[in-house]
């Protein structure tokens, strides 16, 4: 029998429609799996804290940093815990005008996409969310109270940004290590809102979709197996899904239905962050500090009622612990060489009070 449960085998993912090859004879026991490229970020420790000479988001080089939105607290006359800014290198611009919007024939918008090969101006919102002041302080540092305000401010600006007429969408992610694409070692995260709705999202309604209409069920709220849980709170469920397209990747799930993250309120989003903060413990401790992103998400603005009943938020956090081959590039599928049920049962019984 434990032969058998090393048998290679292919999942279908509910969600993103992804096939997943399970490969676990292509590693070792999955405890054994850790990155070798730690991001080496400091912990708080006596005397830290002093900013580095090459960090703008330190406290006291808020000058050489681009404009700010909001700060967290507003009183000036207060220390600043978090700061919403402008990217100074951003992938879209705000400051061009934005791609026409789609001409209405008889009441009705034509097809946002067009055949064939297609450039518009680059207008959109790139935005950074500084989460501490502190240079040695991560994420998951913070009490569950600190990581709330990040998860607040994360919602209050998409909210600011839901407001602008040709925002369509807004990605939340966090890029924690080089390898993972932080160009900061400074614990932050972005987001960037563009005047599409980009495929990747497109493709997960029109996946769970195809679920709902079969089964009547949204995908995310059928979500039940005790075998990939990893933790529960009362409004949020910690999972390693059925199909993880990668080692110890991890869902947490509103269990209540609800499609827009930006509507989360103060007590959900402590919740949130309590877990959240648990789950990149857990993934520090067991995987030797791996790189890593997460991302929210949620659903595009202005989407119809109609499309309400099957989709359902929810943030993703990716280790990054191997390299994306030619297969997975060329196939749209991934191998993964832990199962799920594996790669749950060693984070559900990882203690991380120590």
């Amino acid at each position: 029998m434990a032969e058998a449960s090393r048998t290679s085998e292919a999942r279908r993912d509910a969600v993103f429609g992804r096939w997943v090859v399970f490969s676990p004879a292509r590693s070792r026991r999955p405890t054994d799996l850790k990155s070798h490229n730690p991001t080496g970020n400091p912990s708080p420790g006596p005397g830290a804290g002093a900013p580095k000479p090459s960090c703008p988001f330190c406290a006291g080089r808020e000058s050489e940093c681009a404009p700010q939105i909001f700060r967290v607290p507003p009183d000036d006359a207060l220390p600043w815990r978090i700061r919403v800014i402008e990217n100074l290198y951003p992938a879209l611009r705000r400051d061009i005008e934005p791609p026409p919007e789609p001409e209405v024939v008889d009441g009705e918008a034509e097809a946002e996409e067009q055949p064939g090969e297609l450039a518009v101006r680059g207008f959109g919102f790139h935005d950074v969310v500084i989460e501490t002041p502190r240079h040695d302080v991560r994420l998951w540092d913070l009490g569950a109270e600190g990581v709330r305000d990040v998860l607040l401010a994360y919602a209050a600006r998409v909210r600011q940004l839901r407001e602008h007429p040709a925002v369509k969408y807004v990605q939340v992610f966090k890029n924690h290590g080089a390898s993972a694409g932080a160009s900061m070692a400074h614990s932050h995260s972005q987001m960037l809102g563009t005047p599409f709705v980009p495929p990747s999202v497109t493709s997960r309604l029109n996946c769970m979709k195809e679920v709902f209409d079969r089964s009547g069920n949204c995908s995310l709220c059928e979500i039940r197996s005790k075998d990939t849980l990893i933790s529960e709170t009362p409004n949020f469920s910690a999972i390693v899904p059925f199909a993880a397209s990668y080692p110890f990747e991890i869902w947490i799930i509103p269990q209540q239905h609800l499609s827009y993250f930006h509507e989360i309120d103060e007590d959900k989003a402590l919740d949130l962050g309590s877990l959240l903060k648990t789950m990149l413990q857990k993934l520090s401790k067991q995987l030797n500090d791996p790189p890593f992103n997460f991302m929210i998400h949620s659903a595009p603005f202005g989407l119809s009622s109609s499309c309400l009943p099957y989709t359902h938020w929810f943030l993703q956090i990716v280790p990054q612990l191997s390299v994306i081959g030619g297969f997975e590039l060329g196939s749209g599928c991934y191998i993964n060489p832990v199962l799920p049920e594996d790669a749950a049962k060693i984070l559900r019984e990882l203690d991380c009070s120590t």
